[in-house]
């Protein structure tokens, strides 16, 4: 392992307390005059900073420690200060490259759990968008002087929305009246009833749903709508409805 996957390893260890007081206390030290070390222990705290602020502190039993150092010293012989042996050779090889075999699964899971976050965003961010973008739109023109005077917004969801881009005159006691037809033999039906020109969401719930060349339309009518269920009045704007891309 090179000293910069050991002191990676030893970063992530002392993130994750691992380390007994007095190689806590030397890692600690080393922050303090090693910024590149410094820089190492901040990314694997960032790394945690979620799991730190959601995970809840547990008090340990007040005689953990002393039943852990009692077995210990039961099973464990006690080994002086003169007798230890260097953290060399194949033992502490294997023991650091265990450590970060660890560290490297812990870092894949952690990459693996962000990755799936991600790809749950983005799929949320375009159900949204492509809840708000139009599958079928109509450009309603006035077939006399080929202005375009509303849009007819479909959604995916059903819901139809008509957008005036002119302002209509609409005289004393009459209205605006939409209708859309998509069956010829059915006939037009009103989807929408105006006083003026505005943003109005049309009712198609009763109707199929919008598909292609659907017919829109605006007419000029008595107050109260058309008497006769058809339209009666001058046909101001009409378009049909066309596949978004």
């Amino acid at each position: 392992m090179t000293p910069d996957r050991d002191d990676d390893a030893l970063a992530a260890e002392y993130v994750m307390g691992l380390l007994d007081a007095e190689a806590r206390a030397r890692v600690e030290r080393r922050i303090a005059t090693d910024a590149g070390f410094a820089r190492a222990v901040e990314t694997w705290q960032s790394r945690f900073a979620e799991f730190d602020q959601t995970a809840e502190d547990v008090a340990p039993a007040p005689d953990l420690w002393p039943r852990i150092e009692s077995s210990l010293a039961k099973e464990t012989p006690r080994v002086t200060p003169t007798m230890q042996a260097p953290a060399v050779g194949l033992l502490g090889r294997l023991w650091r490259s265990l450590a970060a075999l660890r560290i490297a699964t812990m870092g894949s899971a952690l990459a693996a759990v962000l990755l799936a976050i991600v790809a749950v965003m983005a799929l949320q961010h375009a159900q949204q968008v492509a809840a708000r973008k139009p599958i079928y739109v109509a450009i309603l023109i006035d077939d006399a002087t080929r202005q375009a005077g509303a849009v007819v917004n479909a959604f995916a969801d059903g819901r139809v929305e008509m957008i005036p881009l002119v302002d209509m005159n609409v005289p004393d006691g009459r209205a605006l009246q939409v209708w859309t037809l998509w069956n010829r033999e059915i006939g037009p039906r009103s989807v929408g009833l105006l006083s003026r020109a505005t943003a109005i969401q049309l009712d198609l719930e009763k109707l199929p749903g919008t598909t292609a060349d659907q017919l829109f339309e605006i007419t000029l009518e008595p107050a109260g709508g058309s008497p006769t269920g058809r339209p009666t009045g001058p046909i101001l704007y009409k378009g049909t409805t066309a596949r978004t891309l």
